[in-house]
């Protein structure tokens, strides 16, 4: 079953932001995942949505998804991404019919 993380972030300190992210596919890349979204331009269809950015990636397992989250190297660049943003991370479960 597919987990996602989904990210929602609004800049706090947008050069602190752009360091994790100018960091981020290096260190994503080791991992396995698959990056399906990161869009700082989002369409807002229904209800309101103040956050700068979206991001949405995909891994095969759970186990997958937090050895990212979770690594040595992730931490090292999450730094800048929490003093840049504040905001959500969320860990998803694809969905199965029954």
């Amino acid at each position: 079953m597919s987990i996602y993380i989904l990210t929602q972030q609004t800049f706090v300190d947008e050069a602190r932001y752009r360091k994790y992210e100018a960091n981020f596919p290096a260190v994503f890349n080791k991992f396995n995942g698959k990056l399906l979204v990161a869009d700082e331009s989002p369409v807002v269809l229904e209800g309101s949505w103040q956050m700068n950015k979206v991001v949405l990636m995909e891994f095969a397992n759970s186990a997958d998804a937090k050895s990212f989250s979770t690594s040595p190297e992730y931490l090292a660049i999450q730094a800048d991404r929490i003093a840049g943003t504040t905001g959500s991370v969320l860990l998803l479960k694809s969905f199965e019919a029954n």
